[in-house]
């Protein structure tokens, strides 16, 4: 059964505040969320990708761990942050996987082993983190729309009260966004 959207909600205001049982109690009811949205994610990766949901939810946890006290507003806003920091971990994986394959600590391969071996997925994640930079500088909130729905599985109207917009709003700058990316992607 899924957690109420308030009871996260006020658990992540109290923990905000400082309250170190409101952890505690939030960890296991977020926790199948986040593995969730760490399958979606890893879903769209290749098929031989090394990194797990949990590994990649554990490190997320990690990661929120080390800001320093979060600023979470409600649970939308909480799974929002959540998208945009996988997303970034599994661009840093791939960089890495990119530089071990130029050479840096991977082992020689006769040509033929190597081509078994299929980095296009994280060649093509690594286009769409490219593309994103780039919608960025020109529409940081439709930036935004695309992690929370690509990468957080977030609803259009969780997205848009994250965002302190309407729905409609939300649609169309979704619809423009994967526009623009497509256009970026295919040229």
């Amino acid at each position: 059964m899924k957690p109420a959207t308030n009871e996260i909600t006020q658990l992540l205001v109290r923990f905000r505040g400082g309250d170190p049982q409101a952890e505690s109690q939030l960890v296991p009811l977020v926790y199948g969320e986040l593995r969730h949205l760490a399958a979606a994610c890893l879903g769209r990766e290749r098929r031989d990708h090394t990194l797990q949901p949990t590994a990649l939810v554990h490190e997320a946890f990690l990661r929120l761990a080390g800001k320093g006290q979060p600023d979470w507003q409600n649970r939308a806003h909480f799974f929002a942050i959540s998208a945009r920091l996988m997303r970034q971990i599994l661009v840093d994986y791939a960089r890495r996987r990119r530089r071990e394959k130029r050479g840096g600590s991977c082992e020689r391969l006769p040509l033929e082993e190597a081509l078994v071996f299929s980095t296009a997925k994280s060649a093509d994640l690594l286009a769409l983190n490219e593309a994103l930079e780039r919608l960025a500088q020109q529409d940081e909130r439709q930036c935004r729309i695309v992690e929370m729905k690509f990468f957080g599985g977030l609803s259009i109207e969780e997205i848009a009260e994250v965002l302190e917009t309407s729905p409609r709003t939300v649609k169309r700058d979704w619809t423009m966004a994967r526009a623009w990316l497509h256009q970026e992607i295919t040229n």
